[in-house]
Parts: structure tokens; C-alpha cells; sequence
């Protein structure tokens, strides 16, 4: 498992008095449409601060709804016991955002102002200076996406035979029983193909050099596991099926050259993940690997104000349910700032001072 990134142990606080957008100024922006934005919207909006959602036209690669929905089948997020599909739940989750009055924008951010508040950003397409709006906060929830190789054939059986996450879709139908292949050699990969022996009849671990990465326990584990081949020197090349569902593999060693087949019926991806994390690169604290930097237990970032759910700050979990889980966090958090620093503010009538309305629990415990 990747190791916990590194927390924050300061914030810092951005300049003051900038001018709030002619065009459109809000109390929270949250950038992001998978479950960890969506959360935050719901939160946000049942408190009556009216947050503006941007799911982004085609960010990241990803249409509306983020990478759930590419994911065919979801089977371990609790309330739907008969499973869903990635699309109808993201769908779900658009619906029941707007029902609380969430403002949802198809258009996707491609620039911020970080360093004064409010903060200012742009939409792609309309980046001039003079065109750019602002927020009190902003929620990042940009997302991360599996690194693929894009082997000829890899199109055609994503989400049918190929996935990038072992748990998310090991337990499916396909795999159950069926020869299986992971492509990597860390510590995640020793972890998912050791994962996938609960699954299917066999696993072979695709290793391009003749040693592994991962650490000393997770190689030992893996190489001993009897339901696991690692194939040294080898790399896949080319994917095949029937035109539905994958059958098998090209692979080449890459000392000798040689090709052979290899029958699998499911291939997963190990190979890491890269955060959505460009927009705030230069602004935002971020851990080696690109991720945003949180105070731990917290969605707060490096700047007050802004805050991080989802998996462009988590490298570990990596779920759905982890990412509503750090939304929830985020809303909750950006809905207490406002309330604070609106208090404080002695230019805003007492009567018009958010307070939320039934506690800072979201109004789901006492």
C-alpha cells in the first residue's frame, strides 16, 4: 500500500481586499464533478450557500461525472445492493446536487488566482484578464487518473477485461475464476495482484525489468503467493478478444525479443496515477507525486481558503467512498470558514451573517 503523504503543518494566508467579479462572484466554487465534488455541492447547498460546481467538458480526459463513468459496474459503494453502473450513479449524484440548488456549470476551469481573496478564476476559452469571476473559497476536486500504456487492442476492452483497480472491479463476473495479469512492479502492483488471487484462478504479474520495486516484504509475499507468476523481463504489446471481452495478451521479453500469447481474461493496470493537480501547481503545496497537500484530518490546503477532496489529494484509497467521504469534509470545512469569517465581519448585517442551521454535523447527527 503507498505510503500516507507527508501532511501540512502550515497555512498561508492570502492577500485581502481584492475586487469581487462584476460577472459572477459566489461564496464556494467547487471544481470537480466526481463523488468528492458532488458531496461537498450537496452539503454546501442544503446550508443554503448556494455553491457553483464546475464538472468540466471533457476535463481530464473525463466527461462529466469523472472516472466512475468509465467504471462499468460499481458494487461496493453501501445503498445499491444490486450494484449500478459508474454513469447512473454519478447521475444520481448530479440529480440529487441540483435538487438542493447546486448551480452546475459544463464548462471547465482553466485558470486561478490564488494569492488574494476572493479568489479569482477563468473558464477555458475566456481567459483574458478582464473576463475572470471570483469565489470566497474554493474546493479542488479535480481528480486523478490510472497511467495506461494504450496498447493496440486497450481501447476496445477497457471496462471489458481491462481495468486500472483491483478493487474496484476484481470482484466482477468476468474475472471470477479466469486466468488474470497485472502490469507493474511496486508496491501496488505486489498488493493488487495479491488482491486478485481471491478472484481468479490465477495471476501473472507482468515485470519489465528482473526485479521488483516493491518492498522487500510485498516482493517476498508476491513471489511465493501459489496462485502468482511473475513473468520477468516481459511486457505486453498488444491486447486481444472477440470484439467483447478480453481473451489474452501479446507479450515480448525484452532481453531475447521473443513473443508469445498469453490467455487471460482480465488485465489490470498498476503503474500509478497521475492527480489532476496542474491548475494549482505552482500555488498549492503538493507531495512529490503531484498530489495536493492537506493538514491531516483536514481538507485544508497550503492556502486558506482553498480546500482538497478526492483523489487529487489522496494516493492511498483511491475509492468512491473515501472521495464523498473527503467532499463531506471539504463542505463542511469551507461552510464553517464562511460562517466565521462572515461574523467577523462587521460590514455584514447580524441578520445576514450563515449560520448553519442545524449544527456543524451536517445535519445528519445530534
Amino acid at each position: 500500500m503507498s505510503p500516507i503523504p507527508e501532511g501540512l503543518t502550515s497555512v498561508t494566508e492570502p492577500k485581502a481586499g481584492g475586487a469581487k467579479s462584476t460577472r459572477q462572484h459566489s461564496k464556494v466554487v467547487i471544481i470537480g464533478s466526481g463523488p468528492a465534488g458532488h458531496t461537498a455541492a450537496i452539503y454546501l447547498a442544503r446550508a443554503n450557500l448556494e455553491p457553483v460546481l464546475y464538472e468540466g467538458m471533457l476535463a481530464n480526459g473525463f466527461a462529466p461525472g469523472g472516472q466512475l463513468t468509465t467504471t462499468t459496474e460499481v458494487e461496493n459503494f453501501p445503498g445499491f445492493p444490486e450494484g449500478v453502473t459508474g454513469t447512473e450513479m454519478m447521475d444520481k449524484f448530479r440529480a440529487q446536487s441540483e435538487r438542493f440548488g447546486t448551480k452546475i456549470i459544463t464548462e471547465t476551469i482553466a485558470r486561478v488566482d490564488l494569492s488574494q481573496r476572493p479568489f479569482k478564476y477563468w473558464t477555458e476559452g475566456e481567459e483574458d484578464e478582464a473576463d475572470f469571476m471570483t469565489a470566497d473559497t474554493i474546493i479542488i476536486a479535480t481528480g486523478a487518473s490510472a497511467k495506461r500504456l494504450f496498447l493496440p487492442g486497450e481501447d476496445t476492452y477497457w471496462q471489458s477485461g481491462i481495468s486500472a483497480c483491483a478493487v474496484c472491479d476484481g470482484a466482477v463476473p468476468i474475472f471470477r475464476n479466469k486466468p488474470l495479469a497485472v502490469i507493474g512492479g511496486g508496491d501496488s502492483a505486489a498488493e493488487e495482484a495479491t488482491y486478485l488471487t481471491k478472484y481468479g484462478s490465477h495471476v501473472y504479474v507482468l515485470v519489465r525489468r528482473n526485479e521488483l520495486r516493491a518492498s522487500k516484504i510485498m516482493a517476498k509475499r508476491l513471489v511465493a503467493h501459489p496462485k502468482v507468476t511473475v513473468l520477468w523481463n516481459t511486457v505486453a504489446t498488444e491486447c486481444k478478444g472477440d470484439g467483447d471481452l478480453l481473451q489474452s495478451l501479446e507479450l515480448k521479453d525484452t532481453v531475447t525479443g521473443e513473443t508469445r500469447e498469453l490467455a487471460v481474461n482480465g488485465l489490470f493496470y498498476a503503474i500509478g496515477h497521475e492527480p489532476a493537480t496542474a491548475l494549482v501547481k505552482s500555488q498549492l503545496e503538493l507531495d512529490e507525486d503531484g498530489y495536493i497537500k492537506t493538514i491531516p484530518g483536514t481538507a485544508q490546503t497550503s492556502v486558506k481558503g482553498v480546500f482538497a477532496a478526492g483523489d487529487v489529494q489522496d494516493k492511498r484509497y483511491r475509492q468512491a467512498i473515501t472521495s464523498a467521504g473527503s467532499g463531506c469534509m471539504a463542505g463542511l470545512e469551507a461552510e464553517r470558514l464562511i460562517s466565521e469569517e462572515e461574523a467577523e465581519d462587521e460590514s455584514i448585517p447580524a441578520e445576514k451573517v450563515h449560520v448553519p442551521a442545524e449544527g456543524y454535523l451536517g445535519a445528519d447527527k445530534e
